[in-house]
């Protein structure tokens, strides 16, 4: 990179005026300097948040290099012992390598940077960031609960309502001393400028101002009970969470789900992925900063949030970021009302909703495909309707009401539309073991055209307090036919995630098992590990039950009659919730 390029990058607006034949001389404004080095090569600096990024090109880097380099910081702080300086060494000559040094109060650290970047991003690594604190969400999460109860906020909508108000908070919104309309006005002001040019813009600001605002609930609240609302919020949940730190998206997350669990809790068709779950799902599915993701059916957008954040996570600059939000990311959701979801919670994890529409998934055939994925990720509908699906496969449902293939389908459907890459998807266990019917001619004509690499069996009320199904996650690598593959699939025994029932809560994580054992699946499943009690590799085909408990053996070391008593417990249960009769 050459010094203009390295000028255009971090912001010519900064760039110190012309000394000397364009180069900064710390000694025009310093007397009596004594040090052999005072020419630095290329300085920005900004008054108002006084910040010196300062910049000196070498061809190699040396101890001597650096040490000059360091030289110019003391002039610096010399100019201004309060000045936050970044220091940096760029090769321009054989590589782009560089080498970033952050100083603040004389004392310095080294960093990981390994590409350049704006002035504002190294400026804002001196700014305060608000402190993750899971435990204080947590705990007023449960009141402001309580609180849209008393205000008369319905199960239904405070998901939504909760999710809108912390969007606008998050940009600014005024609203001390204002009436209940005018705060309305301001979160619509605020929603529409934040949508920009996202595509189907029209229809998330008209779904996010019938369902939400315009709501009778949200309408009738006393201006004093909306502004108390707003500022439990800002004051009780913002400065807990650090959005841009890889925790705080997962507290956000957190809280955001927290709310979901009563949105059409009546409806069993409505299974919302948990957050710990989807985290694992997009770690197996391999996500970098170049992937391009799509979730078909993408409901409250959980799996496109933990996505995003993967991929946000392997970037290093602000162009990076942007590209991963604007051009990356890809949803689509059916049900106006959960589409609502997704909208805001992809807003209030730092946008990425870009590329949301809502639409049925099997209308939208050539715009999956000009989207050139990478990476599916779902969770269909269990229960989808004859509305919901071609009316092909509606027609061979025969008398039942409700999808035979309990999501498999849709499934089918978008591995044909992308023919690439990898599919990591949520399914019930009945898709698995059904080696009969309509199940079973879907998971034939899957794996002529691919190979099903995993099967996860998952826990037993993982969607807990919503769903009652039992579900599993299928991998497989698109565009290969699996007996060409000749590879075993791997099957993990993922019931124990650490996770246990909380009444008014869910599912917690609360003796923080959670992360060791995340990182044991991972590593079972990458290294095809054969473990007695957790997992096994087997060759099978479509005529095969598809899930570890059919192949595992069985670690008899830690059995006792209290897990002979849960076994008996969880069968039953699971034939009753699975319809099994016999």
């Amino acid at each position: 990179m050459q010094r203009i390029e390295i000028i255009d990058c971090v912001g010519r607006n900064y760039l110190t005026s012309n000394i000397e034949g364009g180069e900064f001389s710390y000694k025009r404004v310093l007397e009596n300097i004594t040090f052999s080095h005072f020419k630095l090569d290329i300085r920005f600096y900004d008054q108002q948040s006084k910040v010196a990024v300062l910049i000196e090109t070498k061809e190699d880097f040396k101890s001597k290099d650096k040490k000059q380099l360091f030289t110019y910081v003391k002039l610096e702080q010399k100019l201004s012992p309060t000045t936050k300086i970044i220091a940096i060494l760029a090769n321009t000559t054989k590589n782009d390598k560089i080498k970033v040094w952050k100083i603040i109060d004389r004392i310095e650290e080294e960093l990981d940077d390994t590409k350049l970047k704006s002035f504002e991003e190294y400026a804002d690594y001196f700014v305060p960031k608000n402190v993750n604190d899971k435990t204080t969400v947590l705990e007023n999460t449960s009141k402001l609960n309580r609180i849209l109860h008393d205000n008369g906020i319905k199960e239904n909508l405070r998901s939504q309502l909760v999710g809108t108000c912390l969007l606008a908070l998050k940009n600014g919104l005024v609203y001390e001393n204002l009436g209940t309309n005018q705060i309305i006005a301001g979160i619509k002001e605020i929603l529409g400028k934040m949508l920009g040019t996202s595509v189907d813009r029209a229809t998330k600001i008209s779904v996010l101002d019938t369902k939400v605002l315009q709501n009778q609930n949200v309408e009738n609240l006393e201006s004093e009970n909306f502004q108390k609302i707003l500022c439990f919020i800002d004051k009780n949940i913002l400065p807990y969470i650090n959005a841009s730190s890889r925790e705080g998206h997962d507290i956000l997350s957190y809280f955001f789900t927290t709310f979901n669990k009563y949105v059409n809790r009546e409806d069993k068709n409505q299974a919302f992925t948990p957050n710990h779950i989807s985290h694992f799902m997009c770690k197996i599915g391999g996500i970098t900063r170049n992937t391009r993701i799509l979730d078909p059916t993408c409901g409250s957008g959980t799996f496109l949030v933990q996505a995003m954040t993967q991929a946000l996570n392997c970037c290093e600059t602000d162009k990076e970021r942007e590209n991963v939000k604007k051009n990356q990311i890809f949803g689509i959701e059916y049900d106006e009302n959960v589409f609502g979801l997704s909208t805001t919670n992809m807003l209030i994890h730092g946008d990425g909703n870009s590329n949301i529409i809502c639409a049925s998934c099997f209308d939208k055939k050539d715009w999956i495909q000009k989207a050139n994925i990478d990476l599916i990720l779902m969770n269909p509908p269990y229960n989808a309707s004859k509305a919901q699906v071609p009316k092909n496969f509606a027609q061979i449902w025969g008398k039942t009401s409700t999808d035979p293939s309990k999501g498999l389908y849709f499934v089918y459907y978008i591995a044909d539309c992308v023919e690439r890459g990898r599919l990591v998807t949520l399914l019930p266990m009945s898709c698995a073991i059904t080696t009969n019917g309509i199940i079973a001619t879907i998971k034939s004509k899957m794996l002529e055209k691919h190979t099903l690499d995993a099967v996860f069996s998952f826990p037993a009320e993982m969607f807990y307090p919503g769903a009652s199904a039992v579900a599993c996650c299928m991998v497989f690598d698109l565009g290969k036919p699996h007996a060409d593959s000749n590879k075993e699939t791997f099957f993990g025994y993922y019931k124990d995630d650490g996770f246990e029932k909380r009444k008014g809560v869910g599912r917690v994580d609360i003796k923080n098992r959670w992360e060791a054992i995340e990182k044991e699946w991972i590593d079972l499943y990458e290294h095809g590990t054969t473990r007695a009690g957790k997992s096994k590799t087997k060759n099978v085909t479509a005529d095969d039950e598809w899930c570890a408990e059919a192949y595992m053996e069985t670690d008899y070391s830690t059995l006792c009659d209290a897990d002979f008593e849960k076994k008996v417990k969880e069968y039953v249960a699971f034939k009753f919730l699975n319809g099994i009769d016999e």
